[in-house]
């Protein structure tokens, strides 16, 4: 019995260095986003879909549904790093209830980072692909609003 519960202080002690280390590089907010990611979700018949690859080798795709002319939905699924998770996190937060121009405008990278209370410049990138598969998801969205057609012959 004493061998686990010195096992079980010893992972405690261990995740908390842990922890002390990651608040070291990062701020509470891109902690939160990590541990509590909104919007992870593949989003069904979008209005607006998008798929990139970025530099890294991280694959987002972002998915965006339209009502009244503002963002209703937007969800993101992502096989990158946490820190991809947290920007896909943070700009899908960002672009809900923003009509399309609103989101066009707001989302880029160095608002994503301004959010987030900066990133190492290792994990600039992430923030980077965020805002460049959600702006690619609403110039989606704009062409099946010219093309109706094309939403329903959409590759998954």
């Amino acid at each position: 019995m004493e061998k686990d519960g010195d096992l079980k202080k010893f992972a405690s002690e261990l995740q908390d260095q842990i922890m002390k280390n990651i608040r070291k590089q990062y701020s509470e907010t891109v902690i939160d986003h990590w541990q509590n990611p909104r919007n992870f979700r593949k989003i069904d018949n979008p209005d607006g879909h998008a798929k990139v690859k970025g530099p890294c080798g991280d694959t987002m795709e972002m998915f965006i549904k339209m009502k009244d002319e503002k963002i209703s939905e937007c969800g993101f699924q992502t096989d990158g790093c946490a820190t991809t998770i947290v920007c896909g996190s943070l700009a899908t937060e960002l672009a809900k209830n923003k009509s399309f121009t609103q989101a066009l405008e707001l989302i880029n990278a160095d608002v994503i980072l301004k959010k987030l209370g900066g990133l190492p410049e290792p994990d600039v990138h992430c923030a980077q692909l965020a805002a460049e598969t959600i702006r690619s998801a609403l110039a989606d969205c704009l062409s099946q609003k010219k093309s109706p057609w094309k939403k329903y012959y959409r590759e998954n």
